[in-house]
This record gives structure tokens, C-alpha cells and sequence, in this order.
């Protein structure tokens, strides 16, 4: 997606080799327009596909989530990180490790929104290690519903997570993929 491509190179900023920071466009702020655009070119992806939900994980995510699910016609299902007073005591949970944040946490999703009935699509906005990605794929196989695929935002090649996600046979889309960020450049596959 070029006009992503163009925003990434005025936009973000390379912390170091492993992380860049996208905080004016997906982590912080979040530009309407552009969201739009990005959830609507994940739907016209995953066409073919009968949705019945997008799914993601708070709270990233929900942005283009919710413009892909809005594009797409289906409600928007996000994974929590925190547990509530009010949550689902029986919630499908999983420990996943957060690579940008450097601490581990659970997520969960209740089973009264994730069902065996479901074709779900997951909506991220970066992959790195894919640790958080492979936790959700577990919380939606062991709901029994079918993950029609992942779409990412922007894939960071360089690290393995969205790599061992096609090796499990699971159809990933990335709207952007960085071959790299040496030296603090940007540098697009």
C-alpha cells in the first residue's frame, strides 16, 4: 500500500534496529482517513471469505479492526488484556509476551462472542516476533471457529512471526512489509 509506504517514511521513527515507532499513525494518533483505507483494502483481500467477525487484540488494533469490520459488515470482536470485574470467568485466555512493551500478559476473549459458528478474521497492526498473533490463533482454534487469515499492517520481515504464522498454513496479508531498519533508515521488501 504505497500511500502507507509514504506516510511510514515521514511519519515514523526508527528507535533501533528492531523497533520503529508509529505512534502518528496507528499506536497514538490515528488518522481516520487513512485507517479507512486500510481496513478497506483488508476486506477487498479477504473478500472471497464469508466474515462473520474481525477479531484483534486491544488495543492497536481496534482502529483498523474496526474499519475493516465496518467494510467488511460484521461486528469487531477484540481479545482483552486485562482482566475486570466483570469479565467472563470462563473467557478463553491465553499468556502471550509483548515484544514493544517487554512485559507478558493475557489476553482473553470471551466465548459468548467467539464461536464454533465463526469465520473470523484477525487484524493486527505490526508483527514482530508474532507472539501475540500465535496466542490469539490459539484462543480462536480453541473456540472452534475458522480463521479465514491475518492481516497486518506492517510486517517486520526481518523478525520471524508473520514467517512461522505461513509456515502453520495460515494466510497472512501485510499491507507494508520492512525488510529492514539498520542504521535508521527504512528500508521496504
Amino acid at each position: 500500500m504505497e500511500l502507507l509506504k509514504e506516510r511510514i517514511l515521514r511519519e515514523a521513527s526508527v528507535i533501533n534496529n528492531d523497533v520503529l515507532k508509529l505512534d502518528a499513525l496507528l499506536n497514538h494518533q490515528v488518522d481516520p482517513q487513512l485507517t479507512m483505507a486500510m481496513g478497506n483494502e483488508f476486506a477487498r483481500r479477504y473478500s472471497e471469505h464469508s466474515i462473520t467477525k474481525v477479531i484483534t487484540v486491544e488495543s492497536s488494533g481496534i482502529p483498523v479492526g474496526f474499519t475493516t469490520a465496518l467494510a467488511l459488515g460484521v461486528p469487531l470482536l477484540f481479545a482483552r488484556r486485562k482482566k475486570t470485574l466483570i469479565a467472563d470467568p470462563d473467557a478463553l485466555t491465553e499468556r502471550v509476551p509483548s515484544f514493544t512493551k517487554g512485559i507478558v500478559t493475557d489476553i482473553m476473549v470471551s466465548r459468548q462472542f467467539l464461536t464454533g459458528s465463526d469465520t473470523v478474521l484477525f487484524i493486527d497492526d505490526i508483527i514482530a516476533n508474532g507472539d501475540a498473533a500465535r496466542g490469539l490463533i490459539k484462543i480462536i482454534e480453541r473456540s472452534g471457529a475458522k480463521l479465514a487469515g491475518l492481516g497486518i499492517v506492517v510486517e517486520k520481515s526481518f523478525q520471524a512471526g508473520a514467517r512461522t504464522i505461513r509456515e502453520q498454513g495460515i494466510r497472512v496479508e501485510s499491507l507494508v512489509q520492512i525488510a529492514s531498519l539498520e542504521g535508521g533508515h527504512i528500508q521496504f521488501l
